[in-house]
């Protein structure tokens, strides 16, 4: 990735052109997620947007469970257009450690993809069944609206699902494959642009927003 300079004005990728950058914390706490609010924020006043680009966070947390990373993707330039956190605990079916990453992203922009192991931007070629005739595979509350979810055909050593919130992709990702079950628990996403609670927990960083995925 190479950042503007005098002859370009966008950030580029020498495969791929111009690109929107992902910037990844290196280690995560209140001081980040609190700088997270405040680009997402004051970028979006500045650039017009109608509302801030939400970072979903499960809230109240699931037991044992803490916070290990955030990103947005886009610069304060021309806006942050996807955000993704990441948490990890216990397994909630089998023994071990799980880890899950929820990302926010506008149309086109490809980061959910990633995180669920599927080619291209957008995830809709990839759902597992017909959305026009297919019940929903789980649900959230986001911000306190219900929001369905649906299985999207990820490789198997994870779980993926994808729906909409806020007028963006919203996607949940577990691993392993077996953490899909702490949808069951009926996640609560709170929306960190909006403000950050004060008794969030934190842990280790997650390797999946540092190139494992």
């Amino acid at each position: 990735m190479r950042p503007p300079d005098l002859m370009h004005t966008e950030w580029r990728c020498d495969d791929d052109g111009a690109v929107l950058p992902l910037h990844v914390a290196s280690h995560i706490g209140p001081e980040i997620l609190e700088a997270a609010r405040t680009k997402l924020v004051t970028t979006a006043q500045r650039t017009g947007d109608r509302r801030p680009t939400p970072m979903w966070c499960p809230w109240p947390l699931p037991s044992g469970w803490t916070v290990t990373g955030a990103g947005l993707v886009g610069d304060e330039r021309s806006g942050y257009r996807a955000t993704v956190l990441a948490c990890s605990g216990p397994g909630p079916v089998e023994h071990g450690p799980a880890d899950c990453v929820i990302v926010a992203e506008e149309p086109g922009i490809g980061l959910g993809n990633r995180f669920a192991g599927l080619p291209g931007t957008d995830p809709g070629p990839f759902f597992d069944g017909d959305l026009a005739t297919t019940t929903a595979h789980a649900k959230v509350r986001a911000a306190g609206w219900p929001t369905a979810l649906w299985m999207a055909k990820s490789p198997e050593d994870r779980c993926a699902y994808v729906g909409e919130a806020m007028g963006m992709w919203i996607y949940v990702v577990t691993w392993p494959a077996a953490a899909g079950y702490l949808l069951e628990e009926g996640l609560d996403l709170h929306d960190l642009a909006e403000d950050v609670p004060t008794h969030l927990v934190f842990g280790a960083p997650s390797p999946y927003l540092h190139g494992k995925a």
